[in-house]
């Protein structure tokens, strides 16, 4: 039986509401009443909004939900990121298997945890230095500009084998990927400027190899410039953008919740668990995972036919009363593995076990290095990005 509903208007991303940490009020109002619902996107379109936890594990783990963005009722979030498609190559997340699998592969093993433990020493040697160089300088200082973004940008160049001076190249052209207000031609142009300079930068590799991954693809002789150039530009991209974000918002969150962040101070030997109750709380894949069905697939109580769009809230998701309880509340104690923030299945994040050894180590050493870290500016003052498939702040002004 099908199961009729009413079809909304759908901003994706949505504004977060009151509490800059909670998903938006509409989503969280879906999850309640109506956990697979019919909406419309921005541009009439109509697809499946997906807001509950186990229902949202079901689409992403179910191979009849395609991630080919190519497929006709693929549900695209905004102008800029249909015109990201429709301009350059799929990456490997937008494929099926078995090519998402293939390209994948070449992948996995430098972002396995074994792998990626490795690199706790250079990742702390990071922290450590940017601390120095921030307290060094006057405060108050912006933790975002002066922290948070070079860290994860510096062992991002690092492991990929991408100069370090030219993250302000890359930063521009990433923010105009990854923000849905974006004009189509600004994203073009964007994904076009990246391409070319990392096709130039796989050429360099073939000429002068190092142990980055970008060299290593290269030396692989199986991938073509264009996709090398296009598996370097979504680890690039991905691999900064993140978990600055991320790691701006986990500290602010923290000084927001006094009491939690004593807790850590405390007991330092939290920071793992409170790292995923971070992901859990302020889920910053903020405009949902999208899939399209190739077969028609029943999903809590609603028939979803072939060729339907689906929108997996992510941020709704790890909310989700029913798996977190007192989910609206910041728990550094709770037990939070089964958060979705990374994804689901098959194109789970690959790099979540670097994104989990950065956190772990730029909260720990903030905490332990700036035992007077606090806000520097009121919190009304701090600006969110709410128009963004990635949510963030643009400054988090800080004294110690």
């Amino acid at each position: 039986m099908v199961f009729a509903a009413a079809q909304d208007d759908l901003a994706v991303p949505a504004p977060r509401g009151a509490c800059p940490f909670a998903p938006p009020p509409a989503y969280e109002q879906a999850r309640r009443q109506t956990p697979v619902k019919q909406v419309r996107l921005w541009d009439g379109s109509p697809c499946w909004l997906v807001t509950r936890h186990e229902d949202i594990r079901t689409v992403l783990s179910d191979p009849r939900f395609s991630a080919d963005d190519s497929r006709p009722g693929y549900p695209f979030h905004s102008a800029s990121r249909k015109a990201a498609s429709d301009n350059t190559p799929q990456t490997f997340l937008r494929m099926d298997d078995p090519e998402h699998a293939r390209l994948r592969r070449m992948l996995t093993a430098d972002f396995m945890v074994r792998k990626v433990e490795t690199l706790r020493p250079a990742v702390q040697r990071i922290a450590d230095d940017l601390l120095d160089t921030m307290t060094a300088g006057p405060a108050p200082a912006d933790l975002v500009a002066r922290y948070c973004l070079p860290l994860p940008s510096l062992a991002i160049c690092r492991i990929l084998g991408v100069p370090y001076e030219k993250h302000d190249f890359f930063q521009e052209r990433s923010n105009a990927l990854v923000s849905s207000a974006s004009a189509p031609q600004d994203v073009r142009t964007a994904n076009q400027e990246l391409a070319d300079f990392l096709a130039e930068l796989a050429l360099d590799k073939r000429r002068r190899p190092d142990d980055g991954i970008i060299s290593t693809l290269v030396g692989r002789g199986d991938l073509d410039p264009q996709e090398v150039s296009v598996m370097g530009r979504l680890l690039l991209v991905a691999g900064h953008e993140t978990t600055a974000n991320m790691t701006a918002l986990s500290v602010l969150a923290l000084l927001r919740n006094p009491g939690q962040l004593a807790l850590l101070r405390e007991d330092p030997s939290l920071i793992p668990r409170a790292v995923e109750e971070l992901l859990r709380y302020v889920s910053i894949v903020q405009a949902g995972v999208s899939r399209v069905a190739t077969r028609d697939v029943v999903v809590g109580g609603r028939l979803i036919s072939a060729g339907e769009g689906v929108v997996c809230m992510l941020n709704a998701a790890n909310h989700d009363e029913d798996v977190f309880a007192g989910g609206g509340d910041l728990d550094v104690r709770r037990d939070a593995r089964h958060h979705v923030a990374f994804g689901f299945g098959v194109h789970q994040c690959l790099g979540q076990p670097l994104a989990r050894v950065e956190l772990q180590i730029a909260v720990e050493t903030l905490l332990r290095r700036l035992p007077g870290l606090r806000l520097a500016c009121s919190f009304d003052d701090i600006r969110f990005q709410q128009d963004r498939l990635v949510y963030g702040i643009d400054a988090l002004p800080v004294a110690w």
